[in-house]
């Protein structure tokens, strides 16, 4: 995930909205929306099925970007609201008791600045981070939930959306209604959907049908481009302990991102396509976004300020790879370019603790710690207790955790637990950033 951190803070939107501490928890969203490529706006329609964390829940807040609420509703019944701030206040009609289920159904509109990506020269709509910007949700990375997802499309579009598909219909006007669910519980910054003009070829690698889709590459040179995804799957698999967890993975080429995963598809830009047709060897990009279906999309960070499990987890398993694809060497560079970011960073008075005290504005030296520090740690902690214990402990984890959420501690646990040793003194260093080593 890398552009929508960008474009957060240079507007200066809060990265963290949602509350890991919210007195509800989301287990399901019911959503049909309908973009307007040529506006580059979006209306749609959420039922949010919660259960009360509270003693009493009387309001329910969601997170909403720029959107406008229309009206919300629980039961038929019109609710009081108001917005402010990027979120929702609702008023429930009755108090919810802890562990009772509510429902609110919420009608909006709006024109997102970003997290909607309209490309209508290309005839292409697709999202980046974060969900909320065009979805009534919350943001809270520990908050999982499945989705039903409708959306109603030009006619003709090649559809591709996080979960499995379900039906393609069409409808009067021009339109066509797509439907996509997610059955198993997922963080909502994974929900999404591309959608364009696209050429797409397809391969299996055993139960997966691996999907590529582009609108300037053929289906040779799209099968050209994405020539390593099965080697990657199966290495994410070998070192996780864990199968791919969907039934299809595409790789869609849009017109511009820096590079965005979400649940069982990624989406990268058609010039990053170009730059793998000129050098097959440029294959991080397209490894990292895949390492999420792993870490990130389903072994998630509990909170923001544990971010790096994340993210410097997919950086430093993209060099694993390219590592045994390519040699050492090409490892090693890789190693070396985190180290020269960390140090830069660490010059300027920039090092902090990887488990952040907060995640709000992250600045640029902030997101060097999470994706370039947290993958030197790793390769650091990997030289420290050598190869078998830390694999071991990196299957451990992974497996304890697949479809859960984590904090630093976990990592750290499982990584003693494999190795034997006393590895509290590394994670002050390293993690912590603690004096006193």
């Amino acid at each position: 995930m890398l552009l929508g951190l960008l474009l957060l803070a240079s507007s200066g939107a809060a990265l963290i909205a949602g509350s890991s501490a919210a007195p509800f928890d989301v287990v399901h969203y019911d959503a049909a929306i309908e973009p307007d490529l040529s506006l580059k706006t979006v209306s749609g329609h959420v039922r949010v099925d919660l259960v009360s964390r509270a003693e009493a829940l009387d309001e329910v807040d969601l997170d909403i970007g720029v959107l406008v609420i229309d009206s919300v509703e629980q039961a038929g019944a019109a609710l009081e609201f108001t917005q402010g701030d990027r979120r929702l206040h609702a008023r429930l009609k009755t108090p919810a008791p802890r562990g009772a289920r509510a429902s609110i159904d919420v009608a909006y509109h709006g024109a997102p600045r970003f997290g909607l990506e309209f490309a209508p020269e290309k005839s292409q709509i697709y999202t980046i981070f974060s969900t909320s910007q065009w979805l009534p949700c919350l943001d809270a990375p520990v908050d999982k939930a499945t989705l039903r997802l409708r959306l109603t499309l030009p006619k003709g579009l090649v559809v591709v959306a996080a979960g499995r598909h379900v039906l393609t219909r069409p409808l009067s006007g021009g339109r066509a209604l797509h439907e996509w669910r997610q059955d198993r519980p997922a963080p909502s910054y994974t929900f999404g959907f591309a959608a364009g003009t696209f050429t797409e070829a397809t391969e299996r690698r055993g139960r997966t049908l691996l999907r590529f889709l582009s609108t300037e590459a053929s289906t040779a040179q799209l099968r050209s481009i994405f020539a390593d995804t099965r080697d990657m799957m199966a290495f994410f698999e070998e070192r996780s302990g864990v199968r791919y967890g969907h039934e299809s993975y595409t790789q869609a080429l849009v017109a511009k991102t820096i590079g965005q995963e979400l649940d069982g598809f990624s989406l990268m830009s058609e010039e990053y396509g170009r730059s793998l047709i000129a050098d097959p060897r440029a294959i991080g990009l397209m490894a990292h976004e895949l390492a999420h279906q792993w870490w990130g999309n389903r072994v998630t960070c509990r909170d923001w300020t544990h971010f790096w499990l994340n993210e410097g987890f997919a950086t430093f398993m993209a060099a694993a790879y390219r590592e045994r694809r390519f040699g050492r060497e090409v490892y090693l560079g890789e190693v070396e370019a985190w180290r020269a970011r960390y140090e830069k960073v660490k010059a300027a008075g920039g090092d902090r603790s990887l488990v952040f005290p907060d995640w709000n504005r992250p600045t640029s030296d902030d997101r060097a710690l999470v994706y370039q520090k947290g993958a030197l740690v790793l390769h650091e902690l990997r030289e420290r207790i050598g190869e078998s214990a830390f694999w071991k402990g990196i299957r451990a984890y992974t497996r304890a955790h697949i479809d859960d959420s984590v904090v630093t501690l976990d990592f750290e646990r499982a990584m003693q637990q494999a190795s034997g040793r006393d590895l509290s003194g590394f994670f002050r260093e390293w993690v912590y950033l603690e004096s006193g080593v």
